[in-house]
């Protein structure tokens, strides 16, 4: 007898499933005190008994980054915790928490003594949530989560769970290989998202209508037998003010017939990356009601290669009018984000972002961890910067540098999608896709990762959730009524 196969994963169970919180009993939890530094640790272990201060002794526990010592009671159950809250930006210095202590559930008892503040707990509450994740989808075997946490009661548990389910739908949508999440899957998980909310979403699939009006869509994705196709959701009061978000669904990228080598085509489900923030900052918008216009565009496509594709020196026309030469097959992304980038333009809305996983010269730039922000709006800059540390998803501006641009220069089209030099090539690609917002006042492109290499407090490897919190911050600063 054959195997029973895999069942098909829910690409949103991230938004129904469990998560690693429970109601606070009697006091049964394991109490965790924290502390952020050596002295308030001393004056806090004055007032223990003996028997604490000899097992602290004896455990050498200090105050260092990702350092926890369990005390046990006389019966040898866990009594307390004694944790270390320093190291690493605020929202990750607890996070080691949930993947070092035994199964249990959990309390917060205090920071340096005293009662931990509401913003002090959310974020150690998230913290626990992010570093909790584990993608099972496709294992026979789940491995759910073994230690819990008792939120408090000076702490908003509706925005904490829906922090944590939209980092986990990011990362879910990442992680999702591309035999589970092409084209026609992304579209599904968009539709499904959209039918939560009552949001309204269309798909063009129709391959001559994608043809004529989306061009640009059309010559990256014909190439591929898993048809290209933009998504198109709408949710809020029309008379609201408009936020529209673009991700780039490039559900893999084999770099086209300017082939990638083998080493660099390995992670490539993740490069519709930019999609999953766009999706991810959806649900956060909707499950938080802002009062917005939300319109979120995703071209949906694989970068494949056939006799169908398109090749290096093809003129291709874009839905802005704007024809271009083809430097490089494997600059496919900002093709399919010009023609999505010209449908929000039309509309003007307040607020255009567009997510994408773009350049390697942005890794080259800042690493990982930080993704490149760029916009000519300062005033934005500089508030979603703001709004990034305090949230602890950071972000980091690179110019749209002008002099760069006539590295974009074609001689028989009316731009170029590379430049041929190879430098400051994430700051070229935001010059690009700047051509096809020229009627936006507020546009801001970043270029993210969505992935981490390594795991880390918080960050497990794989697919990561990249500028998402920071522009939801942002906005809920802004529209919000609770400016949490």
């Amino acid at each position: 007898m054959s195997p029973a196969p895999h069942p098909l994963p829910n690409a949103l169970n991230a938004l129904t499933c469990d998560l690693p919180f429970r109601q606070a009993t009697n006091g049964d939890e394991t109490r965790i005190h924290f502390f952020t530094d050596e002295a308030a640790f001393e004056s806090w272990i004055t007032d223990q008994p003996d028997s604490l201060k000899n097992w602290v002794n004896t455990h050498k526990f200090q105050i260092a980054p990702n350092h926890a010592l369990i005390v046990p009671a006389s019966d040898g159950t866990p009594e307390c915790v004694l944790a270390a809250y320093i190291g690493m930006p605020t929202l990750y210095s607890s996070a080691y928490l949930a993947r070092k202590l035994p199964a249990g559930d959990y309390r917060l008892a205090d920071m340096d003594g005293a009662r931990i503040d509401a913003m002090t707990a959310t974020d150690i509450a998230i913290a626990w949530g992010l570093a909790s994740y584990n993608f099972d989808a496709l294992k026979s075997e789940k491995e759910p989560a073994e230690t819990f946490l008792s939120l408090p009661d000076n702490v908003d548990a509706e925005a904490i769970t829906n922090q944590i389910r939209a980092v986990w739908l990011t990362r879910d949508l990442v992680n999702l290989p591309t035999n589970h999440m092409g084209p026609a899957d992304l579209a599904a998980a968009a539709s499904g998202l959209a039918e939560q909310f009552d949001a309204a979403i269309t798909v063009t699939d129709d391959q001559a209508v994608v043809a004529a009006e989306y061009p640009a869509i059309y010559a990256v994705g014909k190439g591929s037998e898993n048809n290209p196709r933009l998504i198109d959701m709408s949710w809020g009061k029309e008379d609201a003010p408009k936020i529209t978000l673009v991700g780039k669904g490039v559900c893999f990228d084999t770099g086209g017939l300017d082939l990638k080598p083998s080493s660099a085509m390995l992670n490539m489900k993740k490069d519709m990356g930019g999609s999953a923030q766009a999706l991810g900052l959806a649900y956060l918008i909707m499950a938080n009601e802002l009062p917005v216009r939300l319109r979120v565009l995703i071209p949906a496509v694989e970068n494949s290669v056939s006799g169908r594709a398109f090749r290096p020196k093809d003129i291709i026309q874009t839905r802005a009018g704007l024809s271009v030469e083809i430097g490089n097959t494997d600059a496919e992304g900002r093709l399919v984000l010009a023609d999505a980038l010209d449908v929000a333009d039309k509309e003007n809305p307040e607020l255009l972002v567009d997510f994408a996983t773009l350049t390697g010269a942005a890794r080259v730039a800042l690493g990982p961890d930080l993704p490149a922000m760029m916009t000519n709006d300062d005033t934005l800059a500089d508030a979603l910067a703001t709004s990034g540390l305090a949230c602890g998803d950071p972000v980091w501006r690179l110019p749209l540098w002008e002099p760069y641009a006539s590295g974009l220069d074609s001689k028989i089209a009316d731009t170029s999608n590379v430049t041929t030099g190879g430098f400051a090539g994430s700051i070229t690609a935001g010059l690009f896709l700047q051509k096809f917002v020229p009627n936006t006042l507020a546009w801001v492109h970043f270029d993210v990762f969505a992935w981490n290499p390594a795991s880390k407090p918080g960050k497990p490897e794989g697919g990561e959730a990249q500028a998402m919190r920071a522009v939801f911050h942002y906005l809920d600063q802004r529209y919000g009524e609770t400016g949490t």
